[in-house]
């Protein structure tokens, strides 16, 4: 790659004038800056942008550290992220954290030692020493879906108002036993809705069963062997609500192994709606999201955040709607309430 100085020395100028014309920092006469731009041109001069973004102290680009890119719902908000940031002038750099908190801190200080601006991330279930890590080098950042530290900028649903909706609308068939199988454990977001799950059901009058709840369910196996559990029950739940995406899969698929139909035999509802949730059958009924917001509003809080560190921590909660489709209904004769 051909340099500044041989740039220069073609266009018969000085270095520092070159520089100029390419960072725009000087007035150039037209004369000068038309022979320094034809040697550019001719030559192939490209600058290098990280020594331009070392001096500047900034490299306009940010890390997006995510702990399940394979999940439809991340996936949503990653293309949100980038849209923004694109929009911003940021450039993103992606990387799955795989839900292993070692992991995780090894892409944080990856994305530290390649100067990123600031870090938007999707804490794992033990974040602790990537959050001491953030927090030690004063690297901006704001959490996204998972609340866990007041001390950095935080974005995600209100699962309180969510989770309510939904128990109300599966009550309002009139059904007394639900059933919950919760996500990953260890997340703020899982006990959130397990919260909001128990707190719903006493607004409806109804018992929360502890032998009716999962509380902890990694991926999609363990939601269907714990689906496969409470249904096998000698009084099983005439009614299941699911914790995130996954584990409406797992438990759909233990309800199927098992031969019953839903709603016939079981009414279903859960969080996370996804864009092929209309090819099962029935459809089912889900809390959508607001996955491109949360991803728009996280860059652009990050974006605040790198330039203005002091301000306080902001938590945005963004409002979720529940998808009211076919998969609910009435406890059958043969499946009383």
């Amino acid at each position: 790659m051909p340099t500044m100085a041989e740039v220069a020395r073609r266009a018969g100028v000085s270095v520092s004038t070159v520089s100029h014309v390419v960072n725009g920092t000087r007035f150039v006469s037209p004369e000068k800056a038309r022979l320094i731009n034809d040697a550019i041109a001719t030559m192939g001069y490209q600058p290098n942008e990280l020594a331009r973004a070392l001096k500047a102290s900034t490299t306009n680009s940010v890390g997006l550290a995510i702990s399940a890119i394979s999940n439809p719902y991340f996936t949503d908000i990653i293309c949100a992220v980038e849209a923004e940031c694109a929009r911003l002038g940021l450039m993103v750099f992606l990387s799955d954290t795989q839900e292993d908190p070692d992991r995780e801190l090894q892409v944080v200080r990856a994305f530290h030692q390649r100067r990123v601006d600031g870090v938007i991330l999707a804490p794992s279930g033990s974040p602790e020493r990537a959050i001491d890590y953030l927090t030690e080098k004063k690297l901006p950042c704001v959490l996204i879906d998972r609340f866990a530290d007041d001390r950095f900028d935080q974005i995600g649903v209100e699962n309180d108002t969510a989770m309510h909706a939904l128990i109300d609308h599966v009550a309002a068939f009139g059904h007394k036993r639900i059933g919950y199988i919760a996500g990953q454990p260890g997340l703020a977001t899982t006990r959130e809705r397990i919260e909001a799950f128990r707190a719903s059901l006493a607004a409806n009058g109804l018992e929360c069963l502890p032998h009716y709840v999962s509380p902890e369910n990694v991926d999609t196996a363990s939601a269907t062997a714990s689906t496969h559990a409470i249904l096998s029950l000698a009084t099983p739940p005439t009614a299941l609500v699911t914790g995130n995406n996954m584990t409406t899969i797992g438990a759909v698929r233990a309800i199927r192994e098992k031969g019953l139909a839903i709603p016939g035999d079981l009414s279903l509802a859960g969080f996370d709606d996804f864009e092929w949730a209309d090819c099962f059958e029935p459809r089912l009924t889900l809390v959508e999201q607001p996955c491109t917001e949360i991803g728009r509003q996280a860059a652009a809080l990050l974006s605040e955040r790198i330039a203005s560190s002091h301000a306080a921590p902001r938590d945005v909660r963004l409002q979720a709607r529940l998808q009211a489709r076919q998969s609910c209904a009435r406890p059958t004769p043969m499946r009383p309430a």
